[in-house]
């Protein structure tokens, strides 16, 4: 179990490394395009190392799964991270570990324990010690883009977990990225159109994104749903974590008392949140 929680937090870890990488390397005018362009060519490269097309009703099952943690949540994630502060975003997007306990117990039943209730309300305000500032100015839309990339990941996690028995890990990962990419792809080229060509700096950041930070990143993560269960949203407060590490020490700065108060209380709430909820 400890083996499974560890490469499963490898994944939120991974995704930690995306709002640095966005807004250093990649065109921040074209979320909706790097959004797409971080998921399609994953979903193909991880196609070839397994090559086969699911039946149809698996497909239809993917593509529910690929819009709700793929093509929406990446439009919602880019331009949150567009319009936002690294920290408000972050803080809004750590709603996920509750909102997936209370649609577990509507969707499929499954009680929540007061406890992960608590444990998720910890992580929140721990993500917002660590992360948040007082000249932190919220905008509006991308506000609403957050908590709305946090509940779209939420429904996609609890129907990874209802769903993802229908076929490997991998499948489910390639399958969700390929449809989820291909939707968003036509959208963003009719409201952005294409950026500029890119240079190296800016290869290196899709590459980054489309193989570290989404083909591996969400192949463990998918994998460690269907062996933990919806707890392993829990783990998804690691993201903000390292997001606030690779900030410090680009800024040449040490964590202060409230930011090791909020590590401790993120640390905390995803030991109690996955531990109560793992899977028997």
């Amino acid at each position: 179990m400890l083996r499974t929680i560890l490469i499963t937090l490898l994944g939120p870890m991974l995704w930690g490394t995306t709002y640095a990488v966005f807004t250093e390397t990649l065109p921040v005018s074209h979320p909706l395009l790097t959004g797409a362009m971080r998921a399609l060519p994953a979903g193909l490269i991880l196609l070839a190392l397994n090559p086969r097309i699911p039946p149809v009703a698996a497909l239809l099952r993917h593509a529910a799964i690929g819009f709700s943690n793929i093509g929406f949540f990446f439009a919602l994630l880019f331009i949150a991270a567009a319009r936002l502060p690294g920290g408000l975003a972050a803080t809004l997007m750590a709603i996920q570990p509750l909102v997936v306990t209370l649609i577990s117990a509507w969707l499929i039943g499954r009680a929540a324990h007061p406890v992960q209730i608590l444990a998720g309300i910890a992580g929140v305000i721990g993500v917002g010690l660590m992360v948040l500032s007082p000249e932190a100015r919220p905008d509006p839309i991308g506000v609403a883009a957050a908590i709305g990339g946090a509940l779209s990941m939420a429904m996609a996690t609890v129907l990874i977990d209802r769903w993802g028995r229908m076929g490997t890990p991998l499948e489910t990962t390639t399958w969700q990225l390929i449809l989820g990419g291909a939707m968003l792809f036509p959208v963003a080229l009719a409201f952005e159109g294409l950026p500029p060509a890119p240079g190296l700096t800016q290869l290196l950041g899709y590459s980054w994104l489309m193989l570290v930070g989404t083909a591996l990143a969400y192949y463990v993560w998918t994998r460690g749903i269907g062996r933990l269960g919806p707890s392993a949203v829990y783990l998804a407060l690691a993201s903000p974590v390292v997001a606030t590490a690779i900030g410090a020490f680009a800024l040449g700065e040490w964590f202060n008392a409230w930011q090791w108060a909020g590590m401790v209380l993120v640390i905390g709430a995803t030991a109690v949140g996955v531990s109560l909820g793992r899977r028997e």
